[in-house]
Parts: structure tokens; sequence; C-alpha cells
């Protein structure tokens, strides 16, 4: 996943749908600070770079625990 092909701040929807989860679920761990984001007036935006270092590094973790391979 290089993420070249994604605009440089995702909606959480699109964020979720990337992270292949329920919009409620992307919606509660950005609530929890878990997914990065921010806020402009009521918009919340997640910045694409933030969210590839969080998957990537949440990977290396699965990987270094022997669960992918």
């Amino acid at each position: 996943m290089t993420g070249d092909d994604l605009p440089r701040f995702l909606t959480v929807e699109e964020a979720a749908a990337l992270l292949r989860l329920k919009r409620s679920t992307a919606y509660e761990l950005v609530r929890q600070g878990q997914i990065p984001a921010f806020r402009i007036g009521r918009f919340i935006r997640v910045p694409r770079d933030a969210l590839l270092r969080m998957a990537e590094q949440a990977g290396q973790k699965v990987q270094a625990a022997g669960g992918a391979k």
C-alpha cells in the first residue's frame, strides 16, 4: 500500500474503507485517538501519511507476533 493514489486528507469513511472497518468503528477509533484525525469546523479529516504509518506499524506488530506471513 503506497498511498500515492490517495488524497492527502481522507474522510473518516474513506479511512474506514481503506482499513476495512465499519464506519461506526472508524469514528469510534477517531474519537479514542487511535486513528489520527483533526477537525475543520464540523468536518473530520484523516491525514493520509499518518494513517499509512499507523497501518504499517500495526502490520509490523502483527508480523512480530507471528500472526501474518
